[in-house]
């Protein structure tokens, strides 16, 4: 299996696109905005990713609600900014529950059984605009609190949760889409404050990395290619499940694609993530990434065990028990 999640270009999986997946056998894949139109299209384009790999490889998406959502109206439910919601909710984990396992009902429902959420990074005031209300809250507990219940909500849902962006982006005061970002707070302070969350968490089954220099830690990598950061994420913060990267293409990162992947796996990332489609991108990194290491392999499969069909719920009633709670 190779150690990639690779995105796609279009609404249906092409010609090339069939013949390259079932040949590079992907880890799996993620959907945008671009892959989306219709619930039975969405249905019939995850049918047509696992066909091409011949297993029920898992699919990803980022459906956090608010601004990252790639599954929207009329056809899906849309959701205030996470951190937004917390705020106003009168009960904010009863909502948050709620929400988020509305939003694992819209994903099985279309054959999408991962979702790059919760998200444990914590609001600072310094936090970059890209990132701010996106979150949970303000402090280690609450995000801990808020966290937890988002997973949970998501596995009751048969939805794998991948947490984000460990080892912790509320620091940063840059988009590591457009540059990287640099954090000079000192190991003792990011250890009691922003890895706290993701230790809390470490038990989640899949994690994204942060495209993020730790000064303190390893000045000269980020931590997606930073062997020094690699093992904080596995020893100190003793996260297990399946590591893989932010997207690989992000501007926070430098140099080829190639030497991206490669210094990647070198640290100690499990998969890399890929998403813009790009046949020649692909290509590259797929061969770059190689199969997956044996560690990583049993990971995969003690993750992929863990997806499950979702207990039956009154849907229409936890619509309008969240609406409750917001109005």
């Amino acid at each position: 299996m190779n150690a990639t999640i690779l995105g796609l270009e279009g609404l249906e999986v092409s010609n090339w696109e069939r013949g390259f997946f079932r040949e590079v056998q992907p880890f799996g894949f993620i959907l945008f905005a671009r892959n989306i139109d219709t619930p039975d299209q969405l249905r019939k384009l995850t049918d047509q990713l696992r066909e091409t790999v011949g297993h029920h490889a898992p699919i990803l998406i980022d459906q956090e609600g608010g601004r990252v959502q790639r599954m929207r109206s009329p056809h899906w439910r849309e959701y205030l900014p996470a951190l937004d919601q917390m705020d106003r909710a009168r009960d904010p984990l009863r909502a948050q529950w709620l929400r988020n396992r509305l939003i694992a009902d819209d994903l099985y429902r279309v054959g999408i059984d991962a979702n790059c959420a919760p998200l444990a990074d914590i609001a600072e005031d310094a936090t970059h605009p890209f990132l701010y209300n996106r979150l949970y809250g303000r402090d280690v507990k609450s995000v801990i609190d808020a966290a937890r219940v988002c997973a949970d909500a998501h596995i009751a849902g048969g939805v794998l949760p991948v947490l984000k962006h460990i080892p912790g982006h509320g620091r940063a005061t840059t988009d590591s889409h457009l540059q990287l970002p640099h954090v000079d707070a000192s190991r003792s302070a990011l250890t009691a404050h922003d890895f706290a969350p993701f230790a809390a968490l470490n038990d989640l089954p899949m994690g994204m990395t942060a495209h993020i220099v730790f000064s303190d830690i390893d000045p000269d990598q980020l931590a997606t290619t930073s062997a020094k950061m690699i093992e904080v994420i596995r020893k100190d913060i003793g996260f297990d499940g399946i590591l893989m990267t932010d997207d690989i293409s992000m501007e926070a990162l430098s140099g080829a694609l190639a030497d991206r992947t490669t210094a990647s796996i070198a640290a100690g990332c499990d998969v890399i993530l890929h998403c813009n489609g790009d046949p020649e991108e692909m290509v590259t990194i797929a061969q770059s990434a190689g199969d997956m290491s044996g560690p990583a392999q049993i990971r995969a499969n003690r993750v992929l065990g863990l997806r499950k069909t979702p207990e039956n719920i009154d849907i229409p009633q936890l619509e309008a028990e969240l609406e409750a709670l917001l109005n």
